[in-house]
């Protein structure tokens, strides 16, 4: 992997062990951003990343045209065409790194190629448009990949509690399901901690006790 700098001055991230006496190399943890087209998932990956986001987006041609599904956000002009990258530091232990997957059906083949490795997973859904949610519901399940299901509020959507939305999405009630604003650094931190508890409960003890800076 290569060289990447921490902010809090953890050694680079592939750095030789005892290079210096305060060297040492953080847990590289990787999470998945997904959820259908348009819900918000190249914005919480900008929001919330330390570093410049590394974003694919394109702007959207005629050749989508009677491909994909823009019913709810006819406005969209861009869309992510094979990843949304992004990093934020927990602490000098554990450095998480965020995958933006693309939302429209015609690319969801790149999904297993992402999905390797990952520890976690944060589903985002929006009230106006839920179904649009359930097939990253679908595959995190059937790969038993830890998620949550985070809710974007859009203006103008309805305001359901989280458990209408539990019950509307059909996810069981160990699966957190956050309420999150995805333009905004603090609520999509909070929706990260939310999926690195629950990860911590179900797979990995180690991140226990870390909250994000």
């Amino acid at each position: 992997m290569a060289s990447v700098d921490s902010d809090d001055g953890t050694a680079p991230l592939g750095a030789e062990p005892g290079a210096d006496s305060g060297a040492h190399i953080p847990l590289a943890v990787k999470i998945l951003v997904a959820g259908g087209f348009g819900v918000g998932k190249t914005t919480m990956v900008g929001s919330v990343s330390e570093i410049a986001p590394l974003s694919t987006e394109e702007v959207m041609t005629e050749a989508s045209m009677g491909v994909d599904d823009l019913g709810g956000v006819e406005e969209k002009s861009t869309t992510t065409v094979a990843l949304d990258f992004g990093r934020i530091t927990v602490d000098r232990q554990v450095v998480l790194y965020l995958f933006g997957t693309p939302g429209q059906g015609r690319f969801w083949f790149m999904w297993d190629e992402l999905a390797e490795g990952a520890l976690g997973a944060v589903v985002l859904a929006d009230t106006r448009r839920l179904d649009t949610c359930f097939p990253a519901v679908d595959f995190f399940e059937r790969r038993k990949i830890p998620f949550v299901v985070a809710v974007n509020r859009f203006e103008g959507s309805p305001g359901y509690e989280a458990e209408e939305v539990r019950e509307a999405v059909d996810v069981g009630a160990d699966v957190p399901i956050v309420i999150t604003d995805a333009r905004e650094r603090q609520s999509s931190k909070s929706v990260l901690l939310a999926l690195v508890e629950h990860v911590m409960r179900r797979r990995s003890p180690a991140l226990s006790g870390r909250p994000l800076p």
